[in-house]
């Protein structure tokens, strides 16, 4: 858990490491920011791989926000995989920042750790969906929680990267349409796809 004083803090960190290149995390560098409160960030982490692991651990804390507001009980598995997408792209940089793909490059190990605890934390959701889905009749019943979370996390990292997507060509909009409609596809009865075709004109992308 987060402590309060260190969510603004991890705040500035994020927003600075995007103007920094090479990409420069030490207690030297970000001291030269502005009033920056470097001696309480000390307080908490002694090297910038710890930093990198609270910033990491920050991403997921908001990412789970997300799905916990969210309430998968009460709602058909389709209406309720779409509400929690819907959240997570329109806060999709507070979660997943440019500034990740540097992180993995210099900080590998700290990377792999918490994005193995993402793949779980969505895994577990995922199922709980499946679960629900599979008990409504909407979704089959030979699918493989983990991978299909897997499927899910890496199609929304690909639909928000400007080199696969220049924005210029391919619009939010559109893109996400697609990624949504593709894996409810990928995992729906036919009475699951019936749903979503009657449900599909309610959706606000």
């Amino acid at each position: 858990m987060i402590q309060d004083e260190m969510r603004p803090i991890l705040d500035i960190v994020r927003r600075n490491a995007l103007e920094m290149f090479p990409l420069d995390l030490s207690f030297s560098s970000l001291g030269l920011i502005p009033d920056f409160p470097i001696e309480i960030l000390k307080k908490h982490v002694n090297n910038p791989d710890e930093l990198v692991g609270m910033l990491l651990e920050y991403e997921l804390e908001k990412f789970a926000s997300i799905v916990e507001q969210n309430d998968f009980l009460d709602k058909n598995a389709i209406d309720a995989m779409l509400v929690v997408s819907l959240g997570i792209s329109k806060k999709f940089h507070e979660i997943f920042p440019s500034v990740s793909p540097q992180l993995k490059i210099l900080y590998p190990k700290v990377y792999h750790i918490q994005f193995e605890k993402r793949i779980q934390f969505i895994s577990e959701k995922i199922r709980l969906n499946l679960s629900i889905g599979i008990g409504q009749g909407m979704y089959r019943s030979d699918l493989s929680s983990e991978l299909i979370a897997r499927l899910y996390l890496s199609r929304l990292i690909d639909i928000h990267n400007p080199e696969f997507f220049p924005p210029e060509t391919f619009s939010f909009e559109v893109l996400f349409n697609q990624m949504f409609e593709s894996l409810i596809r990928s995992v729906a009865t036919a009475e699951g796809l019936a749903y979503f075709e009657q449900r599909k004109k309610h959706y606000q992308f």
